[in-house]
């Protein structure tokens, strides 16, 4: 679907992969927020400051869920 004459943009990231992120800064759930490429990554369990291994678990238009992996 295009908004504003600008198709939109492909999420960077998809189910199943694995990725090392740094958590920027929280969202107003509590999760962390990390970002691939300035796309957004929530994180539970997570605070500001953490370095940790996540696997995208949901991919959305805009954002996406991960998990960490222990």
């Amino acid at each position: 679907m295009e908004r504003n004459g600008f198709a939109p943009r492909k999420p960077p990231v998809k189910t199943g992969e694995k990725y090392r992120v740094k958590i920027e800064s929280l969202g107003k759930g509590g999760d962390g927020i990390a970002r691939i490429r300035g796309f957004v990554i929530f994180v539970p369990n997570t605070q500001v400051g953490d370095e940790v291994e996540v696997v995208i678990k949901n991919v959305k238009e805009r954002f996406a869920f991960a998990e960490v992996l222990e």
